[in-house]
């Protein structure tokens, strides 16, 4: 689908968020966040993710199973400005460690 190129997807999340604030936004098995909720959760880790220094295009590794936790920690980095790097919990540790340090997250 096409979006405004002109915008952010965090803008366009919020535009959302705010037209259907009570509306499923994620599903996730029995689990579920409303746009109000998941805006809520990604704001307050955004914050904390300044807080510690994360600066605009700065790497960020997201370590985390599929959840809903996964998708709030996604967007919160996004909103922070940073780009995530998603990392597979199952991946060996030297993996792990190969893939924060190539990516300077």
């Amino acid at each position: 689908a096409a979006y405004p190129q002109d915008q952010t997807l965090s803008a366009l999340f919020e535009q959302q968020a705010a037209i259907t604030p009570d509306q499923a936004a994620v599903i996730f098995g029995s689990e579920m966040l409303t746009y109000r909720e998941l805006n809520e959760r990604a704001n307050r880790l955004a914050r904390t993710l300044r807080a510690q220094g994360v600066e605009p295009d700065q790497p960020v590794g997201i370590l985390v199973h599929r959840s809903l936790d996964m998708i709030v920690g996604i967007y919160a980095i996004l909103k922070a400005g940073g780009a995530y790097v998603p990392i597979d919990p199952e991946y060996p540790a030297d993996r792990i460690r190969f893939m924060l340090e190539d990516s300077g997250a």
